[in-house]
């Protein structure tokens, strides 16, 4: 909230992610930007995948400035969790007034 608060709606998300990058690690937690995760696809190395922020080893967080959050959005970070082996993926919308977050759960 403090991100969207001082910068205000409707900017590149780059700037929204280096500004979530400063505000969490200000805040102790543990960020890591656009960390490189190989792809494979039958035991052969096919690509890589580079989520925006991991945030304490734990959860992905995709800024994103769009109109609305669509079924994409959703089966991305299905695909993120997937392939990094983590659980919980966070959207966040800074396209409006007030902050759009949605929540992304793998289910086992």
């Amino acid at each position: 909230m403090a991100v969207h608060n001082e910068l205000k709606p409707g900017l590149d998300e780059k700037i929204y992610e280096n500004a979530l990058v400063f505000e969490l690690t200000s805040n102790g937690h543990k960020v890591e930007q656009q960390r490189s995760h190989p792809v494979y696809y039958r035991d052969t190395q096919i690509g890589k995948l580079i989520p925006d922020l991991i945030v304490d080893e734990k959860v992905i967080v995709d800024p994103k400035v769009v109109s609305t959050f669509n079924e994409t959005h959703h089966a991305q970070m299905l695909g993120y969790l997937t392939i990094t082996g983590l659980e919980l993926a966070i959207l966040l919308n800074f396209k409006h007034a007030k902050l759009q977050m949605k929540r992304v759960v793998k289910k086992n």
